[in-house]
This record gives structure tokens, sequence and C-alpha cells, in this order.
């Protein structure tokens, strides 16, 4: 099984409700093999702000790890907001003892997120957080008529290849903007 964990504390991307069981929370299960688990799922509306301090917001990230019963768990996805936070701190130190493989560091091709990513790799570095790769997210737009492919988000510096090459971490992939995905 899949597990995702968001802890997007400043703005979830999903909108669903989590549910009690005996042993913990149980995450929402969007397929069969994919159970998901977000701050989000707690809150009574999707409007509602979570304005959280460091500590409670640790202590969520450890409550998730430890209360929700993920069952079987083949991969772990740790969702964390941009940038080098003490959220991203607890759950390197959280999930210390269940030996990680890496770290999979997702970006746009603009120099703003390109930034903040090698922050994150100097980061990972520093926390002994192997780095798997990175994948470019929103590289291109593919017109869904006539397949034209657009950059909405053009490279300054050359994108996530260009950083890659530089700090010698692999490009897992490129990923298109999707009309389909979102909203």
């Amino acid at each position: 099984m899949l597990a995702i964990m968001e802890h997007l504390l400043e703005g979830q991307s999903l909108n669903l409700k989590v549910h009690q069981s005996g042993s913990g929370w149980s995450p929402v299960f969007v397929e069969d093999n994919l159970g998901v688990m977000s701050v989000g799922f707690l809150l009574s509306s999707p409007d509602d702000a979570v304005i959280w301090r460091g500590p409670k917001k640790n202590g969520m990230i450890k409550q998730f790890l430890r209360d929700v019963d993920w069952g079987e768990v083949d991969y772990l996805i740790v969702d964390t907001p941009p940038g080098t936070s003490d959220e991203h701190l607890s759950a390197v130190q959280y999930l210390s003892a269940a030996h990680i493989d890496g770290a999979v560091i997702i970006t746009t091709p603009q120099e703003v997120s390109l930034q903040d990513v090698r922050k994150e790799i100097n980061f990972c570095h520093k926390v002994k957080l192997p780095i798997i790769g990175v994948v470019e997210n929103m590289s291109v737009f593919i017109c869904p008529k006539c397949k034209k492919e657009t950059q909405i988000f053009p490279p300054t510096t050359g994108g996530a290849e260009v950083m890659c090459q530089d700090l010698k971490i692999p490009l897992l992939g490129k990923v298109p903007l999707d009309p389909h995905i979102g909203g």
C-alpha cells in the first residue's frame, strides 16, 4: 500500500474527512491501495485556517506517524510545505528510526521555487537524509487539443535539469501542467 501523509499545515490540498478506528485514526482510502491522511481532514470546514505554533505542528506530525492506523505500508510519502522549517526537521527526526530511503524533492521551473529547493537540498545534506532525486512539476503545458507544448513558467536559469546537473542529483522526471488535475 502507498500511504500519503500531508502536513501542509498552512494550506491543505485535500478536502476529505478522517475516520476513527479502534487502533487510531484511519486514513482516507482514495483507492484500495492508496491511503491519505491530512490535517485538513480534521477541520470542520475547508475554509478553516490552521494557526499553530511549532510545538503544536510538530505534535501533529508525531501523532500522524504514531496514531494513524496505516496498516501494511510499502511506501510512505510525507508531503511537506516548501522550505526548511521546524516541520521538516521534526519529520526527519521522527522517521529516522524507520530507515528512510530518502527524499524526492518536487520543484517547478521558476527560480523562486529552485531557490527553495536548493535550501531543501542543503537541509537534506545537513541532516544526512539521502536525496533520491528531483521532479520538476508543471514543466510545460500541453494543449489538450493541438498537443503543442508551452512553457508557462519558463526557466530563467535552466530549471531543475541544470540545477540537478550542477548539484549532481538525479532528475527523476518532468511532469507537465495538467488542466484536469487540481482546482
